[in-house]
């Protein structure tokens, strides 16, 4: 605890308990450098200008009575929020220090400047209220913070700024957003060394995932230069995704997303009168990661380690001195996203109609707004704003706020969700969409159009008003059931909106959603990269895996990530990891596929499973899938992982594949590995007893099953009614396939779009004695709930029948 009648105190004299005389931020500071437990945490030396001094500066400049003058006009909106801050503000900028503070706060910079072995150090300067980095009020980016001060003449002005930056419009408009009182907020100041991290690089840590609020993720940004830029969105940083549980494990690399962010300028020390200026990155800044992964990965630690000491999720700034090399916490405050968070209560957004894609990015938030575009070039545009539009911009900054507020959504070039509009747009709970690199140019102003963030990791900007059903999922109603029901999770970045259900795992989790929207080349493409000879594939191959020095790896460890996002989302339970299974001529589509993909006349009965992985034509492929699952299971640590084999016509074929697994070192029951056979073709009824002897579990594909049982094409138009979704034969032959893997002993499950849209159907399975039904993440509880009654029915009726 500090001497609470100083103006100005060391930081390392200050903890949690002194929020009310230093700010939220410099008691946060201070609680690490005090603390005995944090003694690994780099903490830059530094001191702060107390509330005190603070409230003396109002006092003696008598400025309160027009705070409180204004305050009542603002409560009566008899002035503009704009007015009421430019008239505080000028008076604060024009007011005049008590020379008993301008003494301390020299006194103080000389020790420091000696402490930094300068002669005037140079310093960063952050506003410290005492209302700011609370649990549901985060005020980030609300007060101003100036970096590169020197001088004791700069240092008092750059003080007087902060206290000015209290009564900035958008910290106005916030306190008046979030309840909080304008006359008795006060201001403290932080005072710290530079890091040097203009000749380094910076960031911010996110210690849970800020959309869902997942508690196992850490996100971790990361650019080059001084850390503003993140803050103030105006460079779309680097990204990586790091699965908690496993940092104790040295051995792993729990990174599970990794994105190379555009990092086209970085903030570095200014010439002159100006303090910091942006200049270009260079193109190999722009094509590498800021951090190597095992510093992402000590971040992440060291985030674990702050969250554990504070007791809740943190929002934490990190800087890298580029000439110490020294890795530093700048800031740390309370995590705010997704505080109101209902455990029991999911939300679905299913749109029944949408139009095409305008812009994709970064989501910010889970919910879904319509609107009119209203494109705003700058500052100097606010007032054209209209209430309840889509608010389209180049990028935003904390000035933005107060338009933010009055937004039904927003979308911007750039910025990333760890930058302060993101995270005032969270706490606000409006939808955006952010670093789309291009959204200003694809909208105009009067465009009606659709922000979504409830649909994966990525947002997207459609095209006209959306037609979109909201449904609430009640998940504390769930019966225990003896059938399990598992998910079927075709898109992993969706994986995490769903890891509230009370899901007995993932039977099915694809992979070519990944391999054709995320991954994008074709792997044979990326093993022989030099056999490519359209210029168009190896120049798009070059860019995408510019940050490789071997092109299979960004293959290996792209679907590796991907996937590890679904295992994270469900572990410890089982996740089994389908191999590409398409059922198409859409590898051919994939960037260098079609010197790779001889063209089908019939792909879903063609060139598919195990004969496509055995042949000469894609082996080499199938054994970079190999690679990534070893890599999902031994590298990053998901040992819940099993894989699916689909599409396997003999014991032959399945033969063969998993010598080529065993190959790739994924040899079945080595350390855990569990494999599952996907049967689709009616003659794998047959096969049973072989397939027993050689895998885990059976996965019957209805959609396929019962499409070659009856040799009719349920997607094609012209055969429109004649698919009987009840077909005797089909629903004899699933009995006879569920009895005959009993008799084997084999464990058997049914994937597809029946169980979900057929309480019937349900009932069927369930009188079969299936072992789980895989289903969509939308269908879990009402397939759950049919579940449940019927065991419950069949119960009464064995009682009964017992009496």
């Amino acid at each position: 605890m500090t001497n609470q009648s100083n103006n100005v105190v060391w930081l390392e004299s200050c903890n949690l308990t002194d929020s009310g005389l230093v700010g939220g931020k410099n008691a946060s500071l201070g609680e690490m450098i005090w603390s005995p437990s944090l003694e690994e945490v780099n903490v830059p030396p530094g001191f702060a200008v107390t509330t005190k001094a603070y409230k003396r500066f109002i006092e003696i400049n008598d400025l309160g009575p027009l705070i409180e003058e204004i305050d009542t006009r603002l409560r009566k909106r008899a002035i503009s929020i704009s007015k009421a801050g430019i008239q505080i503000r000028r008076a604060i900028l024009s007011g005049n220090w008590q020379e008993e503070v301008v003494l301390e706060i020299g006194r103080y910079y000389r020790e420091l400047s000696e402490r930094c072995n300068q002669t005037e150090a140079d310093v960063a300067v952050r506003s410290s209220a005492t209302a700011e980095d609370q649990k549901d009020a985060s005020f980030a980016g609300q007060f101003e913070s100036f970096l590169n001060v020197r001088g004791n003449d700069a240092l008092l002005d750059a003080c007087r700024r902060c206290y000015a930056s209290l009564f900035s419009d958008r910290a106005i408009s916030y306190r008046i957003a979030k309840g909080f009182d304008h006359v008795n907020a006060a201001m403290a100041v932080g005072i710290q060394q530079m890091v040097r991290a203009d000749k380094g690089c910076s960031g911010v840590i996110i210690s849970n995932d800020p959309e869902t609020g997942f508690n196992k993720f850490a996100v971790v940004s990361a650019t080059w230069g001084l850390g503003e830029n993140v803050g103030q969105a105006t460079t779309e940083p680097d990204e990586f995704v790091v699965f908690k549980p496993f940092l104790d494990d040295a051995k792993l690399d729990p990174i599970i997303g990794k994105l190379l962010g555009r990092k086209a300028q970085k903030l570095i020390y200014g010439r002159e009168e100006y303090a910091t200026r942006n200049v270009p990155a260079s193109k190999s800044e722009r094509s590498t990661y800021a951090l190597p992964d095992v510093e992402v990965l000590a971040l992440s630690r060291l985030a674990c380690k702050l969250e554990h000491h504070f007791g809740r999720p943190i929002d934490i700034e990190w800087a890298k001195d580029g000439v110490s090399d020294e890795t530093f916490i700048v800031q740390v405050r309370s995590q705010t996203a997704r505080t109101d968070c209902d455990a029991t209560v999911l939300k679905e957004h299913r749109f029944n109609k949408k139009g095409p894609v305008l812009a994709q990015g970064s989501n910010v938030g889970v919910g879904v707004a319509s609107g009119t575009v209203c494109m705003i070039g700058g500052p100097d545009e606010f007032e054209h704003f209209i209430d309840g539009s889509i608010l389209v911009a180049a990028n935003t900054d904390p000035d933005w706020v107060p338009v933010i507020m009055r937004s039904a959504g927003v979308v911007t070039d750039h910025g990333g969700r760890t930058s302060h509009a993101a995270i005032v747009s969270r706490e606000l709970k409006i939808p955006a969409v952010v670093g789309t690199g291009d959204g200003t140019n694809r909208m105009q102003t009067g465009q009606k159009v659709t922000v979504s963030c409830a649909e994966s990791d990525t947002g997207f900007v459609y095209d006209g008003i959306a037609d979109i059903e909201v449904t609430d999922i009640e998940l504390d109603k769930m019966l225990e059931t003896d059938t399990d029901v598992l998910l079927d999770i075709a898109d992993p970045a969706a994986a995490l909106r769903w890891w509230p259900l009370p899901a007995e795992g993932v039977g099915l989790a694809a992979t070519e959603h990944v391999m054709r929207d995320h991954i994008m080349a074709h792997p044979m493409a990326l093993a022989h990269f030099d056999m490519l000879q359209s210029e168009e594939d190896r120049r798009k191959i070059s860019e995408l895996t510019q940050a490789y020095s071997e092109k299979s790896n960004y293959f290996v460890e792209g679907l590796g990530r991907s996937m590890a996002k679904v295992a994270a989302a469900f572990f410890p339970k089982p996740v089994f990891v389908r191999y590409s299974d398409f059922t198409d001529n859409s590898a051919a589509d994939l960037i260098g596929g079609s010197a790779f993909e001889p063209p089908q006349s019939n792909p879903l009965i063609g060139l598919r499973g195990p004969s496509r992985y055995c042949s000469p034509s894609y082996r080499e492929g199938f054994e970079l899938e190999c690679r990534a699952i070893r890599y999902l299971r031994e590298t990053i640590g998901f040992k819940n992982v099993g894989v699916t084999v689909p599409f396997c016509r003999t014991v032959v074929e399945a033969d063969e594949t998993l010598g080529i697994m065993a190959d790739a070192g994924l040899e079945r029951g080595s350390d855990g590995l569990q494999v599952q056979i996907m049967c689709q073709i009616p003659a794998n009824i047959a096969l049973v007893k072989d397939f027993a002897e050689r895998f885990d579990r059976i996965l019957l594909g209805y959609d396929d099953f019962a499409q070659l049982v009856t040799g009719t094409d349920m997607h094609c138009d012209a055969l429109s009614g004649k698919f009987d979704e009840d077909n005797v034969v089909v629903k004899m032959m699933i009995a006879e396939f569920i009895r005959e893997a009993h008799k084997a002993d084999i464990p058997i499950g049914l994937c597809g779009l029946r169980p979900s849209a057929d309480p019937e159907f349900v009932k069927f399975l369930s009188d079969c004695d299936i072992d789980w039904v895989t289903v969509k993440p939308e269908s879990f509880v009402q397939v759950k709930k049919s579940i449940a009654n019927e065991e419950v029915q069949r119960d009464i009726a064995n009682a009964s029948a017992r009496r």
